[in-house]
């Protein structure tokens, strides 16, 4: 049977959950938050599927070679309404004109974000815009299953370690499954998640409504977190100063096995990879108008088949891959350990969360300082060999 001894190779999947014939396996949260494995062992047959199918201790390497590309959706409200440049929807939209199926990830009415799925086009409204979570997946992989088996196409978006756990369940290819995953730059504990709503709702005295990570009233580039409360509160900030994506972006709260991802790699598992194009305005700045420019990878032929049947409703420009990722490093580089990390969750119960934050995830003097530096003062520093200097203090 499965056990977890080091939780840097377990990603919290559910494929061992999904493939278990007695069901014996559920998904608990340690004391961080995050969920792992525990098997019944009155109940366990041995049969040893729960290991077989761990796409991390069973991994798959590819060696195809990506088409990446820019990407802008023609309906700038879906662009609006997305993280990026809205592609995932007109994917989507593909696949339900097929009589299909999607499954993604959304808010469920606790603002857990759970693995769901739908087969109309008002439904994908749902699953639009970034979600700083991992999500649960649950039996989505048996209903994935279900419904290939059924013959209908079926699309499941989620981080590359899902669909990996995804591919090794359902253990061979199908030419009616099409995936999509994500540049992910790691996945936050859902116990500070739920410490920070708990948060944002004593201040607010009311219940949240709505969420939103990634409100464009500032630009694409300078995203803001959203709560809409019962008491029609609004709150709204750049991800610069709201706390949570504080923390996110120190790394501090990440799942342990994010800081040493498998999956970060150009050769994807996917049909498709989507992102944030980072670096637009340095490459394309004729693509780039601050309301979401998308980068995409085509990993496979049903990918490029895709993207042909779509490219009539976007704009896009094909890049050289390398460039692209020299702003997108997390493509290619997992997110660096936190040494404040341990100290961070051995207080998350003693600590205010506004306390813990600004404890732990404040940037030092020295940044603070470097970071006020202007570009002329740099150049100076830098011809007088003095910028290396400050760099490394």
């Amino acid at each position: 049977m499965i056990r977890i001894e080091d939780k840097q190779i377990c990603t919290g999947c559910y494929a061992c959950l999904n493939i278990c014939p007695e069901q014996c396996v559920s998904m608990n949260n340690d004391n961080e938050g995050f969920w792992y494995p525990v098997v019944d062992n009155e109940r366990c047959i041995d049969c040893g599927l729960c290991v077989k199918v761990c796409p991390i201790i069973n991994r798959v390497e590819y060696e195809n070679k990506p088409i990446t590309y820019a990407c802008i959706n023609n309906r700038e409200d879906i662009r609006l309404e997305s993280s990026s440049g809205g592609i995932f929807t007109l994917i989507a939209e593909q696949i339900i004109a097929c009589g299909g199926i999607v499954f993604g990830a959304r808010f469920d009415d606790n603002f857990n974000v759970i693995h769901d799925y739908v087969d109309t086009k008002e439904g994908l409204q749902k699953f639009r815009g970034s979600k700083y979570l991992q999500s649960r997946i649950g039996e989505t992989f048996k209903e994935v299953e279900k419904q290939l088996e059924k013959g209908r196409k079926v699309l499941f978006s989620g981080t590359p370690c899902q669909i990996a756990g995804l591919k090794s369940f359902l253990d061979k290819p199908n030419d009616s499954l099409f995936t999509v995953d994500i540049i992910c730059h790691g996945v936050p504990s859902p116990l500070v998640w739920q410490k920070y709503i708990e948060y944002r709702e004593a201040i607010a005295g009311s219940k949240a409504r709505r969420i939103a990570f990634r409100r464009k009233d500032e630009g694409w580039k300078l995203f803001s977190i959203s709560f809409i409360f019962e008491n029609d509160k609004e709150y709204i900030q750049t991800y610069k100063s709201d706390l949570y994506m504080r923390a996110f972006l120190k790394d501090i709260c990440l799942r342990p096995s994010c800081y040493n991802c498998q999956f970060k790699t150009l050769n994807r598992d996917s049909d498709i990879t989507l992102a944030d194009f980072w670096g637009i305005q340095n490459i394309l700045p004729e693509m780039d108008d601050n309301k979401g420019t998308s980068l995409l990878f085509v990993n496979s032929k049903k990918g490029l088949g895709m993207f042909e049947e779509i490219k009539g409703n976007i704009i896009s420009k094909k890049v050289d891959i390398n460039e692209a990722v020299s702003y997108n490093l997390a493509a290619v580089r997992s997110s660096r350990y936190n040494p404040k990390r341990e100290d961070f969750f051995r207080e998350i119960d003693k600590l205010p969360f506004e306390q813990l934050i600004n404890k732990y995830c404040s940037n030092s003097v020295l940044i603070r300082i470097k970071r006020k530096i202007k570009l002329p003062i740099r150049t100076i520093l830098k011809e007088i060999g003095l910028l290396d200097v400050i760099k490394n203090i």
